[in-house]
């Protein structure tokens, strides 16, 4: 009987624990303001021979628009090459730009990384390098939340999110990667993310 009441305090313990993280996901997911910064750091996702998917070419987007406020002065595009590609991620969103109007020379690359968490420390090591003190990461909702932890975790002190507001993922597959993100985030903040992104 006490052994049965324990696993049912510990289940709605960790029930707790992961609806209290989906709300939070919810929460920073819904910041698309942007605060005056050093640099916009925008998250890298697929692309396609030097031409970005649609999730990011919405996150590009939004780089504009936080870039046409003048509130930054330095963009850096993350994302690495995936196997039999001829372009990295940070390429692919570095042409997008630059053919859109942002000056090549004020855009910095981190292109080795080949998930959030090794983006980030490569964005880390940029940002200690060019004493850059503050960022603000461009990224889908869904992915704000674990963003920004990874992001001090990694040693940006100064970082907050600015999500957009144009994102393809939406629906139930929005409300799925939610979810996923809320468990991500609940298990990387016990397990560490390095460990999960490696699990991952």
């Amino acid at each position: 009987m006490r052994r049965r009441c324990l696993l049912i305090a510990l289940a709605s313990i960790g029930l707790g624990y992961l609806l209290v993280t989906l709300v939070q996901v919810v929460s920073v997911g819904k910041r698309h303001g942007v605060s005056p910064v050093d640099a916009v750091v925008v998250l890298g996702a697929a692309q396609y021979d030097g031409r970005p998917s649609a999730q990011l070419a919405a996150r590009l987007d939004h780089v504009l628009t936080v870039w046409e406020t003048g509130d930054v002065s330095a963009v850096i595009v993350t994302g690495g090459r995936r196997p039999g590609d001829r372009f990295t991620e940070a390429e692919a969103s570095r042409r997008y730009l630059v053919d859109r109007g942002v000056p090549d020379d004020v855009i910095l690359a981190e292109d080795l990384g080949s998930t959030t968490y090794e983006s980030l420390q490569g964005v880390s090591a940029l940002v200690a390098e060019r004493r850059i003190d503050s960022v603000v990461l461009v990224t889908d909702p869904h992915h704000a939340l674990r963003s920004q932890i990874i992001a001090r975790r990694s040693g940006i002190e100064n970082v907050s999110v600015s999500t957009t507001p144009s994102s393809v993922v939406e629906g139930w597959d929005n409300v799925r990667r939610h979810v996923i993100e809320a468990g991500g985030v609940a298990v990387g903040r016990i397990i560490g993310f390095r460990l999960l992104s490696g699990i991952g």
